[in-house]
């Protein structure tokens, strides 16, 4: 059966039939291709695509929640006495005394000019081959790894609130990861680029160059030394703010772990959290983020301004948390597919831009480091306490206002709260980026999102060297 508005109506009006006291209809169907060389040699070519239908349901105020792929009416019935069931039998868990909404309509492409399924296999495969090649044939590179990936997802909400919203969003990418030997020291450097659309990106893109510039980095990076440890101040660049924001500040805002009282950031709305040079947004559409116009229950998520000029304004909420927290519904609940029901996720989220000019902030500085997320590897984060631990990318010396050698291993630690209040200058250069190849985990869950901000310094951080 085709996925339409129809067919998403019917089905919420068989769960009213049913008993249910609201309900919402989730329709989706996704394509998802990628191609990966390593070290010269075609490893994977893989094609996966899924079809599926979610429902939600309200029952004397707990939810339960369904699902299947086979489309045909007797299983999606199936799946509706399931959801029913299911919140049945949770009666002695939580009951939710009331829901917020914030209806969606409308339909939303953010698609390709060029699908990137329809182009011949061969050249795809080119393309990822020469870039493998291009990063393998440098000195001291011990190991290339070359990816191309391109998604399409389209989605159909339809609740008994008032949502009737479609949705189709393509994304393109390419990755690259380079390991470079030097001695008895290894450096792995990772780097990646997505866009929202197709083929038309990659025809624009200097592949080669892009992967070719990750092995020659990653080779230079393998022959510097490792900082020493201490306090440091530092510029953070548009990447490593992009990572820090969302994973130590994004999740504690996040309107579940905040009602559950697992968030540093519990009790602290009007407060300050940060410096006044700093403003945090979540935000569903926005330049180089990933388009997410309404949410998994069907709720327009627009501009969320989560800390305003240090002041803590507000979390991200869904229908269910919304309430709880006494807050208006901020379309954040999302889902990593039709198997999955929702949790509170973030979507674009960022720290706004300022005035400052990067050459500004080296030359008021003088001396310090110069932070690149660029190659990060991950890290750990308790949002609880606001803690944070991030193995980052090859950085920088700053040394009488100008970027010096570069130093590798290099981590970053410490409470986000305090890190934000050291904010003393914020850059004029926002960029937000997205991932075809990953995204944000939380509850078993992967979604994609976008993060990052502009240039931004800080009057202390600690840094440690591996």
């Amino acid at each position: 059966m085709e996925l339409s508005m129809d067919l998403a109506e019917r089905v919420l009006d068989i769960a009213l039939s049913k008993g249910a006291k609201h309900a919402i209809v989730r329709l989706e169907e996704s394509y998802y291709e990628t191609i990966v060389f390593d070290n010269k040699l075609l490893r994977t070519y893989t094609i996966t695509s899924s079809k599926g239908l979610g429902i939600k349901v309200l029952l004397d105020g707990v939810p339960g929640y369904s699902y299947t792929h086979d489309l045909s009416m007797e299983a999606i019935e199936r799946a509706i006495d399931r959801a029913l069931a299911i919140a049945r039998v949770r009666k002695s868990r939580k009951i939710y005394s009331s829901v917020s909404a914030n209806p969606a309509k409308g339909s939303y492409t953010f698609t390709s000019r060029e699908d990137l399924a329809q182009v011949d296999p061969e050249t795809k495969v080119s393309l990822v081959k020469e870039a493998n090649a291009a990063a393998m044939n440098l000195e001291g590179i011990v190991s290339s790894v070359t990816r191309l990936g391109y998604e399409k997802r389209r989605k159909i909400v339809v609740s008994s609130f008032g949502a009737r919203a479609e949705s189709e969003v393509h994304l393109v990418g390419v990755s690259q990861l380079s390991v470079a030997r030097h001695g008895a020291t290894a450096e792995r450097v990772h780097d990646s680029r997505s866009w929202v659309g197709g083929f038309e990106h990659l025809k624009s893109f200097d592949f080669n160059s892009f992967a070719k510039d990750i092995s020659e980095l990653a080779a230079k990076a393998a022959r510097a030394r490792t900082p020493s440890p201490g306090t440091y101040q530092a510029i953070i660049d548009t990447h490593l703010v992009g990572l820090l924001i969302h994973e130590a500040f994004g999740h504690a805002s996040e309107g579940d772990l905040v009602a559950s009282g697992a968030s540093v950031l519990a009790g602290k709305i009007g407060s300050s959290v940060a410096s006044e040079l700093v403003t945090v947004v979540d935000q569903g559409v926005v330049e180089g983020g990933y388009p997410v116009p309404f949410d998994d229950e069907g709720n327009v998520k627009g501009r969320t301004v989560v800390v305003e000029r240090g002041v803590l304004k507000s979390f991200l909420t869904s229908s269910l948390v919304a309430p709880e927290l006494g807050m208006g519904v901020s379309g954040n609940a999302r889902a990593q597919d039709v198997g999955h029901d929702t949790l509170v996720r973030q979507t674009n989220y960022f720290i706004e831009g300022g005035d400052w000019k990067l050459d500004e902030m080296l030359r008021d500085m003088k001396n310090g480091l110069y932070l690149v997320g660029r190659g990060a590897l991950g890290g750990q984060v308790d949002t609880s306490v606001g803690t944070f631990t991030f193995s980052i990318g090859p950085s920088y010396i700053v040394r009488n206002g100008e970027l010096a050698e570069l130093i590798r291993g290099v981590s970053v630690s410490g409470s986000i709260l305090e890190t934000l209040a050291n904010v003393d200058a914020v850059g004029n250069d926002r960029v937000i980026r997205t991932s075809v190849f990953g995204g944000c985990g939380k509850g078993d869950q992967m979604v994609r999102v976008g993060d990052g901000g502009p240039h931004v310094r800080v009057r202390k951080i600690v840094v440690g060297g591996a």
